[in-house]
């Protein structure tokens, strides 16, 4: 049986990522978030448009996505409730947010000086893409109250840095399902991924054909 729910968020299960981008005075912010899909190199992410990663995406035009196992959980964790704006916007602090300059050291991860960009990445996360923005867009056109709040932005993937011990053996151009563990934000709660449940007919398709 179904029901009619009008439920506050739709966040279903989704990767956590934390986004590293530079601020003005070319410090360093750190900010996780959930919202985020990939199509081949190309990454959408949303975000909120008072937030410091915002904020930095806009001036700069680029960022690192982290992508953290489910063993970093507890340091992605210090980073709740954490912003990097200041002052604190409003809604964050009806939320209970407060500021955070120093984000890196906060969570216990460290910067690693980047490649193509200049964000850094960091060390402790097994995927580590570097991207810059394509595109930007603001959601909600058709809602007064609601346009302008939430930003869309496209990232075109410029560098790719994977752990060793999450590839495929013998490949390092696949990552192996069975060995990364990716930590997922499901309605606000940390879970990991389980054992497979079902052959995929997909993955008889080789990666080398999406290129």
């Amino acid at each position: 049986m179904h029901v009619d729910s009008q439920t506050a968020i739709l966040y279903f299960g989704t990767p956590v990522v934390l986004i590293s981008t530079v601020n003005e005075d070319g410090s360093y912010n750190l900010a996780p978030m959930s919202s985020a899909f990939w199509l081949g190199w190309r990454c959408m992410i949303g975000l909120g448009s008072t937030s410091q990663t915002a904020q930095n995406l806009l001036r700069t035009r680029e960022c690192v996505l982290n992508l953290p196992s489910v063993a970093e959980a507890a340091a992605v964790d210090r980073l709740a409730l954490t912003t990097g704006a200041d002052p604190v916007p409003e809604k964050k602090q009806q939320r209970g947010y407060r500021h955070v300059k120093e984000k890196f050291t906060l969570a216990g991860f460290t910067p690693v000086a980047p490649g193509t960009v200049t964000a850094p990445r960091a060390a402790e996360c097994p995927v580590q893409l570097e991207a810059t923005v394509t595109a930007v867009h603001s959601l909600g056109q058709d809602d007064p109250a609601q346009y302008g709040r939430i930003i869309t932005f496209e990232l075109k993937i410029r560098q790719v840095y994977l752990d060793t011990a999450i590839l495929l053996d013998g490949n390092p151009d696949r990552v192996d399902p069975d060995k990364w563990r990716p930590l997922i934000m499901s309605f606000q709660h940390f879970y990991g991924l389980g054992d497979k449940v079902h052959p995929s007919a997909l993955a008889q398709i080789p990666e080398r054909l999406y290129k």
